[in-house]
């Protein structure tokens, strides 16, 4: 990971609520959180539904409209200040282009593909309450880097839904 933050030859700073990447957008960089944090939605008519977060010391990225290069109906917005290191996909394609360095490219890959599944059997298949602890178990810094309203609504339930099950 360490050599991919590397080729950041660029930061940038977005302030709360800021926007990286709007709907319809195409944006073909990777980024790493320095510090702050991000949640990435999709609208859902007039409904944001969040489907990531990022905050400090993880990648964000439209991993769709990265791979294509064509727009994404993915949203992109700081929670709080963020200062955040661009790599491009240029700077990747070079690395990748030298030997033994697609391997690590493809466990950053395998892990996103990874966490993805494992949220999507999560909203699928478990109650609330799994979802919950699940969550918690897997990245308890979400919890003290997230707003409960952002984390909840990821979770596919009310804010006072999260409360009662952190309370218990």
């Amino acid at each position: 990971m360490k050599e991919i933050i590397a080729l950041s030859d660029q930061e940038i700073t977005i302030n709360r609520n800021e926007f990286l990447k709007i709907n319809g957008s195409i944006d073909t960089n990777l980024y790493y959180i320095e510090s702050g944090s991000v949640r990435i939605f999709i609208l859902d008519g007039s409904d944001e539904q969040n489907i990531r977060f990022g905050y400090k010391e993880n990648f964000v990225v439209s991993l769709d409209s990265f791979l294509t290069e064509q727009p994404s109906n993915l949203c992109i917005q700081a929670i709080k200040k963020t200062v955040l290191k661009v790599v491009t996909k240029k700077q990747i394609d070079d690395f990748l282009a030298l030997k033994n360095n697609a391997i690590l490219w493809v466990k950053i890959l395998e892990n996103l593909a990874v966490q993805q599944l494992e949220r999507e059997i999560d909203l699928l298949k478990n109650s609330p309450k799994e979802r919950y602890e699940r969550v918690l178990k897997r990245s308890p810094q979400l919890f003290q880097e997230i707003p409960n309203r952002h984390i909840a609504n990821y979770l596919r339930m009310s804010p006072e839904t999260l409360s009662r099950l952190k309370k218990s």
